[in-house]
């Protein structure tokens, strides 16, 4: 056994197990691109939205708590109007689920 080692080691060049110049270049290649995907990432992430809820212009904010409670203009008009019967109304149905009044038929 030990003569196959010795063998081996007469045999083996003197640069096996030592990294090259290839091995050098390829992680530097490699650090160069994370380098600019780190940097690309970066202002991609600073151009997102602190929030991604639709903004309305016209929904006003209130300025305190209590403007929260208060109604505002137009707002008890709206409730009567949507408390209402509608002016056009769609067929009713009977119990038998057709379509028309107690004169269709």
């Amino acid at each position: 056994m030990t003569e196959l080692a010795g063998l081996l080691a007469e045999q083996a060049p003197e640069d096996v197990g030592k990294s090259g110049p290839l091995g050098l270049l390829l992680t530097v290649v490699l650090l160069i691109a994370v380098f600019l995907l780190v940097r690309s990432m970066s202002k991609h992430l600073k151009r997102i939205p602190p929030t991604f809820d639709p903004v309305d212009p016209a929904q006003e904010v209130p300025d305190s708590p209590a403007e929260l409670f208060e109604p505002r203009t137009g707002d008890q008009l709206l409730d009567s109007l949507r408390n209402q019967p509608r002016a056009i109304e769609g067929p009713r149905r009977d119990d038998e689920g057709r379509a028309g009044g107690p004169s269709a038929g």
